[in-house]
């Protein structure tokens, strides 16, 4: 089992000091990955009901700094050796595909392939309306852009025609370093599940108790099925359950058995200067039963 650090560039681990000391404390501990969130923009009384706490509301999300996930894994890329680089995620229907292909690519090369590209459709559709983007058919905008992402890095001369992005005939250069950036589709919905198995590298269930996380698994390898692909390429990712530091035993054999590969653990402090040692005692008492 693999374990990753959630809400990596938010708060104090936003600032230049405080993302190096996370992303080593990570490395050290045994972390195999951190993962990033995004928001560009956080409208000051949003009426759109944030899907991932009983309040509908983002915690302190109007108040604590978000750095640009991919800015920030970038300079945490810099100051580490092997940490695995996520997004978790980006709202892919939000960004433009050719730039953001180039970006992640080039992150991708210069960290030496070490980067996921986690997409999701976004639930806030005042930060959509600030942005000029429509928030209707943000998931078929979201499956067009992954091919049209894939056709850049796959072609030498890239051309694509959909009914949100049409180019012909376009270099675009580095190439990641496995020829494509594997892009894992998050979301809770029985559609994302379905989208993860016919375009995912790999899914990652935003939210779900076992049952619910077993069902919308069992949805994405379905998907895949029927799709002429091997469900058990598709990586899958999700959030750590609350007895993980208690009994982690207990806690990860269920997700082992659905065919979970990573897990990933909210933040456990918020002091930079504590991280290194919370982290040491996370990796020394759960990780390393694992033998990650």
């Amino acid at each position: 089992m693999k374990f990753g650090y959630l809400l990596a560039n938010a708060g104090p681990f936003a600032t230049a000091d405080g993302s190096v000391a996370l992303g080593r404390a990570a490395e050290a501990a045994g972390f195999e990955s951190v993962w990033t969130v995004e928001h560009v923009v956080v409208p000051d009384g949003y009426e759109s009901t944030y899907p991932y706490s009983s309040t509908g509301r983002m915690p302190g999300a109007e108040h604590v700094d978000i750095d640009d996930p991919l800015v920030w894994l970038t300079w945490v890329a810099a100051h580490t050796e092997h940490l695995v680089l996520g997004t978790g995620i980006v709202i892919l229907p939000q960004r433009n595909p050719a730039i953001l292909a180039k970006e992640a690519a080039t992150l991708d090369v210069l960290s030496g392939g070490r980067l996921r590209l986690g997409v999701g459709v976004g639930w806030l559709a005042e930060e959509f309306d600030a942005l000029g983007v429509p928030f209707e058919k943000r998931g078929a905008r979201t499956e067009e852009y992954i091919a049209a992402m894939r056709a850049l890095w796959r072609d030498d001369k890239a051309s694509f025609d959909g009914a949100f992005v049409s180019f012909a005939d376009c270099i675009s250069k580095p190439k990641p370093i496995r020829g494509a950036v594997p892009i894992i589709v998050g979301g809770h919905s029985d559609v994302s599940a379905r989208r993860a198995g016919r375009f995912g590298d790999g899914f990652y269930p935003g939210k779900g108790d076992d049952d619910r996380l077993a069902a919308l698994i069992a949805m994405m390898r379905e998907s895949a099925e029927q799709a002429d692909r091997d469900p058990d390429t598709i990586e899958i990712t999700v959030h750590a359950p609350a007895n993980l530091a208690d009994d982690p035993i207990a806690a990860v054999e269920p997700l082992a058995a659905m065919g979970v590969d990573r897990i990933l653990v909210p933040p456990m402090t918020f002091d930079p200067a504590a991280i290194a040692e919370v982290l040491g005692v996370f990796g020394s008492q759960v990780i390393t039963e694992f033998g990650a």
